[in-house]
């Protein structure tokens, strides 16, 4: 049975989190790492009794950049990692770059150069790692440095590092890729830095996959990493950073194939005897631009009362104007402003031409601020609108700063007649402008619409938020996605097969995207995964198979545990939230942040090293009077920045969350 981990090493998780917990919007979070220096004569320094928790080594240098360039061809990796190291003592540093041998992957044709000079090394086996290394690791008490040189090190001779001056490390290897089920897996060990220096000044990593067939999934289950896809068989993956706290290492998976659609099963099942996790990436392989896109009907509904005059007006005024301009031809559109009255752009909707152009650009110009807010009639309007056809893709934009004060205005009775209302399957997203919107209002409203929300604090550009949604539901490629996964020969999915998936309900898939699907299961076996949509109005289904495994031979698709339950808490706050307390929820809430680390705002008081763990009832009690901020704070920017800290949750993509950085000075 699988031991859950201990206190203190999940009180280290949560507190490592906590120094950013106010700059980062109540994020839980997690780090980065690379090679370090080994100075086998540091300077003298007068003794003091180790303190508690385990000390950092004494700081006698900074890693002022690091970077890391990978080119990935036929499963062969070859990977360049650059670091500059800074003096920041007062004596001649005498170092050796220490770099750990990638445990995932034959390595060879190794180079190391500092300052362009090739500099002799010794690649050091696992055992004669740990005896050299075994005196550093016993006087810091870093038992995770010495799992990490349990693979064996690359180590040059000692170099000198003037005080006050940099070193630039280069170091060059080959590896050949591991592939599992399909999945090949680049892993670059990166975790030792937060053991020797501070936050590094700037990272950048940068990995080029060429392959002859399609790239299809690409992720990173550790960081979050921009990906640009060229072609169909080039995909080029970007992480950057600047001032963070290395603890982690970078892992990134892909596949390849011809299929239309992508799918890919990542099971983790550490105990027989209890249910297993699984996770699946979707990818749809769909030009980003059709020469005939699916069209689309698009209705905005923007706030005009008092509250957006000025910059706000005019910002939501140009990512109007933007959207218009890029409707393609076929395209159904309508717009909506409203105060406490509601006014329409035209009757009824306009198919997208140059002239219905014109007046639209020219209606949105016209817009002044000023008034209260109709948020229910103006909605009620927009899903009036919406076309009977539901082959059709319709989504409605809706943009607002505040919270309802004419017309209706209790939150049950606007959810309730805005869903009744949209019959014909309408996508609702809501744009939350700034803190003093009713941010539980517009959670119920796009959850009930099988849309989702996106928060726009005061200081961010409403324009480029609003361009950012438009890009992704432009070209619609699969739209009423549904998704049946059964195990073994029984058709159907069966309660008793998988449970507790996540997200909920399945959002339209659009050129570009990736489905990342979180579960559990109960039975192994191979299984058979159904995905169902409509695409250009016809249906389509596309089948695929996985397997479940009985019982993990390692830990190595951990990370899947771990993203459940973030997404499985983001849900149990999310429901708290909406309906309201639940005592059940709140027990569960607590033992999953205990077991597995997860930072939320009403379970921080975890990391206080005073706080006894074993007072179950006494951590449920104290999470209950903290969840009790949802229920006070329906809008402002209390409630603002929960509800997009849970929204973020029930969005993770990846176990590190909060993109695989920690923070820095």
């Amino acid at each position: 049975m699988k031991t859950c981990p201990a206190p203190a090493l999940l009180r280290s998780r949560i507190t490592a989190c906590l120094s950013l917990l106010a700059a980062t919007a109540l994020l839980p979070l997690s780090a980065f790492g690379q090679g370090f220096l080994f100075c086998p004569h540091p300077l003298p320094r007068p003794w003091f009794p180790p303190p508690h928790p385990r000390p950092r080594p004494p700081v006698q240098y900074q890693v002022d950049e690091l970077a890391i360039r990978a080119r990935i061809e036929n499963q062969v990796a070859r990977v360049e990692v650059e670091q500059t190291f800074e003096n920041r003592g007062h004596r001649v540093l005498e170092a050796s770059f220490v770099f750990p041998i990638p445990y995932d992957g034959a390595v060879d044709q190794m180079t190391l150069l500092v300052d362009g000079q090739e500099l002799p090394g010794k690649l050091l086996p696992a055992e004669e790692a740990a005896r050299i290394f075994q005196q550093h690791v016993q006087k810091y008490r870093d038992p995770a440095l010495l799992q990490w040189l349990g693979h064996g090190v690359y180590r040059t001779r000692v170099f000198p590092i003037p005080p006050g001056e940099k070193r630039t490390v280069s170091l060059r290897y080959t590896q050949v890729l591991r592939t599992e089920f399909g999945l090949t897996e680049l892993l670059i060990p990166l975790r030792p830095a937060q053991f020797t220096s501070q936050p590094i000044k700037s990272i950048k990593l940068t990995v080029n996959i060429r392959s002859p067939q399609p790239i299809k999934n690409v992720y990173s289950p550790t960081h979050n990493v921009q990906i640009e896809r060229k072609k169909g068989k080039t995909a080029i993956v970007r992480l950057e950073a600047q001032h963070a706290i290395p603890t982690d290492d970078f892992r990134l998976l892909y596949d390849v194939g011809k299929k239309p659609i992508s799918t890919q099963v990542i099971t983790y099942r550490p105990d027989p005897n209890q249910p297993g996790y699984f996770l699946m990436l979707i990818s749809p392989d769909l030009p980003s631009k059709r020469k005939t896109p699916q069209p689309k009907t698009v209705v905005f509904v923007l706030d005009r009362s008092g509250s957006m005059s000025g910059e706000k007006i005019r910002q939501a005024q140009e990512a109007l104007k933007f959207v218009l301009r890029n409707l393609h031809k076929g395209d159904l559109f309508n717009v909506i402003a409203y105060d406490s009255d509601v006014e329409v752009f035209q009757p009824e909707l306009q198919r997208f031409e140059p002239e219905r152009l014109r007046e639209a650009l020219a209606f949105v110009e016209g817009i002044d601020a000023g008034g209260s807010t109709n948020l229910n009639e103006a909605l009620l309007q927009a899903m009036h609108m919406v076309p009977k056809d539901k082959k059709r893709p319709t989504y409605i934009v809706f943009l607002t700063d505040g919270r309802p004060t004419a017309g209706v205005t209790r939150e049950g009775k606007i959810v309730d007649a805005v869903r009744k209302a949209n019959r014909f399957g309408a996508r609702l997203y809501t744009f939350g402008l700034g803190y003093d919107v009713n941010s539980r209002l517009l959670d119920k409203l796009s959850r009930t619409n099988r849309g989702y929300t996106v928060y726009v604090r005061p200081d961010e550009d409403i324009e480029a938020a609003v361009a950012k949604l438009y890009r992704r539901i432009e070209a619609p490629a699969l739209v009423d996605v549904q998704l049946d996964i059964h195990i073994g020969d029984e058709k159907g999915t069966r309660s008793a097969d998988v449970f507790r998936v996540y997200p909920r309900t399945l959002t339209d898939l659009f050129a570009g995207d990736q489905l990342v699907v979180v579960g559990r299961y109960r039975r192994p076996g191979k299984g058979t995964i159904t995905l169902k949509g409509t695409l250009m109005g016809e249906p389509h289904s596309f089948e695929f198979s996985g397997k479940f495994v009985k019982k993990s031979r390692n830990d190595r698709h951990a990370f899947v545990e771990r993203l459940w339950a973030i997404r499985r808490v983001g849900d149990i706050i999310d429901e708290i939230d909406l309906h309201g307390e639940n005592k059940e929820l709140v027990d569960e809430l607590v033992r999953l942040a205990k077991r597995h680390g997860i930072l939320t705002p009403y379970t921080a008081f975890l990391a206080d090293e005073n706080v006894k763990w074993s007072d179950t009832q006494g951590l449920n009690r104290r999470t209950a009077q903290n969840l009790g901020v949802l229920k006070e704070n329906a809008s402002g920017r209390l409630g603002f920045l929960h509800r997009q800290s849970k929204n973020m949750m029930q969005t993770a993509d990846r176990a590190g969350f909060g993109g695989g950085f920690g923070g820095g000075g």
